[in-house]
């Protein structure tokens, strides 16, 4: 066991989510939850109906839970894309400087390459099987069977690197902050390690943008698929669903390069939290409203997909604008020059106007827009497939809770100006 470093690691005296019971209550809720998702909203309804109940009932006993088979189908899927990521060429960047003040991480960005070549031979099999596709007929028919299969990796995964900084180095790494509180249940949930890598293989960024993000996106066309197979054509809402949804993935990958400079990348460990969000809670969860309209098509008309579009364009619009003013600014483009800021003790100069006099976190209001227009195509049939907006408003919140605390240490008396003179947190005139 390495001796610990207190000055390069200190204890974490103020552990998130309430310590321990908070995060036991997350590791057992959440993954309870999306069985229930998994086996209340089918084809019998969504959620089931008291009427429909005996039959359920009976399928319910019917259905399993896990299987070998589907974790073995799993592990092939992430085997896959590890080997992808190691062979495939792309961008070396440099990653921040760490809390040592002598390391920097490279990594290496091919995830437009990796994308073509996986969706390439999607569509070479699409026509090998004259559309047939029994791989997205199996993602259907075992979808409870493979998000438990995730769970499994991901309890397996995070118990592992709980492990290795305790029993496996010599020296002990740099750890996260947030998670070295000695309790082993939180500090297995946050995760201790920062960047925990297999030689330069780094877990945690490979984690989180291959094998979840893309099986979302597989995800939602084995839904669409089946409604095809189904019902003989597929409807405008679930081809809405389809296409914002893949443009997130798309545009993620595309701008990979940012998640260096993430709270996930530069702060968290890598623990049961991210691990299960990223291989469980992102694809199995957020693509429940192409499962809810695989089986319960809505059909929108001209006037509801135009809707959708704009709450979505509106949403992205004022995401995109914001970080890129954002950004511009930081790079002293001259036409941003007239934006008026203030400037902290440090150096720092934080925006008073433009996009970000109107929130502090304007870019969290055209995330949770776009998060609406995922969920509006189902229509108001049932609440389930909303769940995506009230779990992200969740999220957005208690992200910007961390960041603000995070901000009125570095900025002291700055900050409480700051937040004069910008008072709302993400949505203007409302929260």
């Amino acid at each position: 066991m390495p001796k610990p470093n207190r000055k390069l690691n200190p204890l974490t005296t103020e552990p998130d989510f309430n310590g321990w019971p908070g995060a036991l209550a997350i590791s057992i809720g959440l993954p309870l939850l999306f069985n229930i998702f998994c086996f209340t909203c089918n084809d019998l309804g969504c959620p089931v109906s008291w009427t429909s109940f005996e039959p359920y009932r009976a399928q319910l006993a019917s259905r399993a839970l896990f299987s070998w088979h589907a974790l073995g189908v799993y592990a092939i899927w992430w085997s896959a894309l590890a080997i992808l990521d190691r062979i495939v060429p792309g961008e070396t960047v440099e990653g921040t400087l760490l809390r040592d003040g002598k390391t920097r991480l490279k990594y290496v960005f091919n995830g437009k390459l990796v994308m073509v070549i996986l969706f390439s031979l999607l569509a070479a099999r699409a026509v090998t099987t004259r559309g047939a596709l029994p791989e997205l007929v199996y993602v259907y028919e075992h979808l409870t069977e493979l998000m438990n299969a995730s769970l499994l990796v991901a309890f397996v995964g995070s118990t592992v690197l709980y492990l290795a900084p305790l029993y496996l180095y010599r020296e002990e790494p740099i750890l996260a902050l947030g998670g070295n509180t000695g309790n082993p249940i939180f500090d297995w949930f946050i995760g201790r390690e920062l960047n925990p890598r297999i030689s330069d293989f780094d877990l945690k960024l490979f984690n989180e943008m291959r094998p979840g993000l893309l099986l979302w996106v597989i995800i939602n066309l084995a839904m669409m698929h089946h409604q095809w197979l189904k019902y003989g054509s597929v409807s405008d809402s679930m081809w809405l669903v389809v296409l914002f949804e893949s443009y997130y993935v798309i545009e993620g990958t595309f701008y990979e390069q940012g998640l260096i400079n993430m709270i996930d990348t530069t702060t968290d460990g890598f623990g049961f939290m991210l691990f299960f969000g990223d291989l469980t809670l992102v694809p199995f969860s957020y693509s429940l409203q192409a499962r809810y309209l695989a089986d319960h098509p809505v059909h929108l008309g001209f006037w509801g997909v135009l809707g959708c579009l704009s709450v979505f364009t509106v949403g992205l619009l004022i995401f995109r604008l914001s970080n890129n003013e954002k950004n511009a600014f930081r790079n002293n483009d001259p036409s941003k020059a007239h934006l008026k800021y203030i400037t902290s003790k440090t150096g720092s100069k934080l925006l008073v106007s433009g996009w970000w006099g109107t929130a502090r976190h304007i870019n969290y209001f055209g995330d949770w827009l776009v998060a609406w227009a995922y969920c509006l195509p189902t229509g108001f049939g049932s609440i389930l497939p909303y769940y995506f907006v009230f779990f992200f408003a969740g999220l957005l919140i208690h992200r910007n809770e961390r960041d603000e605390a995070k901000c009125a240490e570095k900025y002291g008396e700055t900050w409480v100006e700051y937040k004069r003179r910008v008072p709302y947190k993400f949505i203007p005139w409302v929260y």
